[in-house]
C-alpha cells in the first residue's frame, strides 16, 4: 500500500491533468513507441513552439483524469506507452502536428494517435484525419483577412488608373489626396 505521500502526490497529478483537459480545447493520446529520443526532442520543441503541453503521462492516472473530466469514452485505448498533446490556444495545432511527425517518421513507425477529442467531443478517426489537414488559427485568420481587403485594394489600384489616365497625378503613398472645391 503506498504511504499518504505518494497518495496525496498521485492525487495531484491527476487533478493537474483534469484540469488541464477541462482548460483544453483539445487533446491528442499519442503511442510514442517507436521513435528514438533525438525524434522525441524535435517533436517536443515543434510542440513547445506551437504553444501545446506535451508530456509522457502514466495510463491510471490519465484515466482517473479523463473519467473525471467526463471522458471516460477514452478508457479503452489507456494502454501501452501513452503521450498527451493539449491545445489550450488553436484546438487544431495538437492534431496537426502529431500528424506531421507521423508522416515524417514514414508509414513503418508505430508511433501513431491512439484517440483524440476536441472541446470535449470524441473524435473519430476519419475527423481526426480531416483536422489534421486544416491550416492553423492564425493561418485561417491571415486568409480571411486577405480576402476580406483584396477589393480595397482592387478599388484603389482601379482609383488611381482614372486619375492617372485623366491626366492627373496619384497622391503619393501616405499622403490624402486634395480635396474637390
Amino acid at each position: 500500500m503506498p504511504n499518504a505521500k505518494v497518495l496525496e502526490s498521485k492525487k495531484a497529478v491527476v487533478s493537474a491533468l483534469e484540469d488541464q483537459m477541462k482548460n483544453a480545447q483539445s487533446g491528442v493520446l499519442v503511442d510514442y513507441s517507436g521513435i528514438t529520443v533525438a525524434q522525441d526532442t524535435a517533436l517536443r520543441n515543434k510542440m513547445r513552439a506551437a504553444g501545446v503541453q506535451y508530456s509522457v503521462v502514466k495510463n491510471t492516472m490519465v484515466r482517473r483524469a479523463l473519467d473525471d473530466a467526463g471522458l471516460s469514452e477514452l478508457d479503452g485505448v489507456l494502454h501501452g506507452n501513452t503521450a498527451l498533446a493539449i491545445g489550450v490556444d488553436d484546438p487544431i495545432v495538437p492534431i496537426r502536428t502529431i500528424a506531421d511527425a507521423i508522416k515524417e517518421l514514414g508509414p513503418d513507425t508505430k508511433f501513431h494517435i491512439k484517440a483524440a477529442f476536441l472541446e470535449g467531443k470524441i473524435l473519430s478517426e476519419e475527423e481526426i484525419a480531416q483536422l489534421s489537414t486544416l491550416s492553423s488559427k492564425n493561418d485561417l485568420i491571415a486568409q480571411l483577412l486577405g480576402v476580406m481587403q483584396a477589393p480595397i485594394v482592387s478599388l484603389a489600384a482601379v482609383i488611381a488608373a482614372i486619375v492617372e489616365k485623366e491626366g492627373g497625378e496619384a497622391a503619393p503613398e501616405g499622403e490624402a489626396a486634395p480635396a474637390a472645391e
